[in-house]
């Protein structure tokens, strides 16, 4: 375990083993690393303090055993994206789960049950397929047709940890199962503060699809086009987009779909092809579309979701900042605990704990 975690924190750092011994205070060889690495020596502690100091992070992160391994790492990604960027993301994951796994052990947390048993589908015989099995899964969670206000909350509450960090500037999310080394899987989802509120929410949907569709079966239709349709068909149900935006439409405007993106909180591509997919608009008008006014929303969002209202206020992840705040009022752990837990000041948590001052 110290092994892998030393590996992947250097990584991260982008230090070949020389390098690292170089930093290193007390003087160690890149010989000793290796043998670190691979399991056939550990360091004493005030080499420990050293390698974390040298790495920066938190000797916790280089110690601690509640992750044990992230198993079909599933990134989010663009083109180009460094071996360096994507340790870093799985490092900021793994620090997250670490103290997330923590606060639920401490406060008796039972595991997560399977919200996705019995529903699982390795065969697509055509695309239409994968909205019925988004609307299947609405129905079963309760969802009814109206847009989903906060998506977060939501796969917290089915038992996927939902993390929110920063991440390079290439990496848009991550996702995992979490092998904790005979303790049950955790399923984990990790999102960059960075992005905006239409591509977190598209991002989290998109895990959602992979946890529901392991494979088309259909060599016509490709893994990730079919997470794709799934993640929009689930955060935007064909029968209430047509309520509101008529069938077979030849032509549509471009506040249409600003209000469309607003009411859904997808991006406006994404509304605009699920427009065209459930028959809203023709599919000559989708390409119309995107020749004209919308030539550029593939890379450049019109007037994204800002601002502290809506969706951009509801869609962040609360449930770890919760559940330590409960383990404070429980008398569980310490506010400086708590602090360490939240990776923030003790000023700012004995704020959250006491309230504002009396006036």
């Amino acid at each position: 375990m110290f092994g892998r975690r030393l590996r992947l924190a250097r990584k991260r750092a982008g230090l070949s083993m020389r390098a690292l011994a170089e930093r290193m205070d007390p003087r160690i060889t890149a010989q000793a690393i290796s043998k670190y690495e691979t399991g056939k020596m550990m360091p004493r502690s005030a080499v420990l303090v050293g390698l974390a100091k040298a790495l920066d992070v938190s000797v916790d992160f280089l110690m601690s055993s509640q992750v044990e391994i992230l198993d079909g790492l599933e990134f989010r990604k663009h083109s180009g994206t460094s071996a360096r960027d994507r340790a870093r993301a799985e490092a900021v994951l793994i620090d997250n789960l670490e103290r997330y796994l923590t606060i639920e052990e401490i406060l008796g947390i039972p595991p997560a049950s399977d919200r996705f048993e019995g529903r699982r589908c390795g065969s697509v015989a055509e695309a239409e397929e994968i909205d019925g099995m988004a609307d299947e899964l609405r129905n079963a969670w309760d969802l009814g047709l109206d847009p989903v206000p906060n998506l977060c909350g939501l796969l917290d509450e089915k038992g996927i940890k939902v993390i929110e960090d920063d991440l390079p500037a290439r990496i848009s999310g991550l996702a995992c199962q979490v092998l904790r080394g005979g303790k049950p899987v955790a399923d984990a989802v990790l999102v960059s503060s960075r992005a905006n509120v239409e591509r977190k929410r598209l991002t989290l949907a998109h895990d959602l699809a992979h946890r529901m569709i392991r494979a088309t079966g259909n060599p016509a239709i490709k893994l990730e086009a079919a997470m794709n349709r799934f993640a929009v068909a689930f955060l935007v149900p064909g029968r209430h987009l047509r309520e509101r935006a008529g069938e077979g439409r030849r032509r549509i405007t471009y506040c249409e779909i600003i209000r469309l993106k607003h009411t859904y909180g997808v991006s406006a591509a994404a509304m605009l092809v699920r427009l065209g997919q459930v028959g809203a608009l023709t599919p000559a008008a989708v390409r119309r579309a995107f020749r004209t006014f919308a030539r550029s929303w593939r890379k450049t969002e019109p007037e994204p979701l800002e601002g502290n209202e809506g969706f951009a206020a509801f869609e962040k992840p609360q449930r770890f900042r919760s559940l330590v705040c409960r383990a404070v009022g429980e008398e569980l752990i310490s506010p400086i605990r708590a602090a360490t837990l939240l990776n923030e000041s003790l000023d700012v948590v004995e704020r959250q704990i006491a309230g504002p001052a009396n006036r």
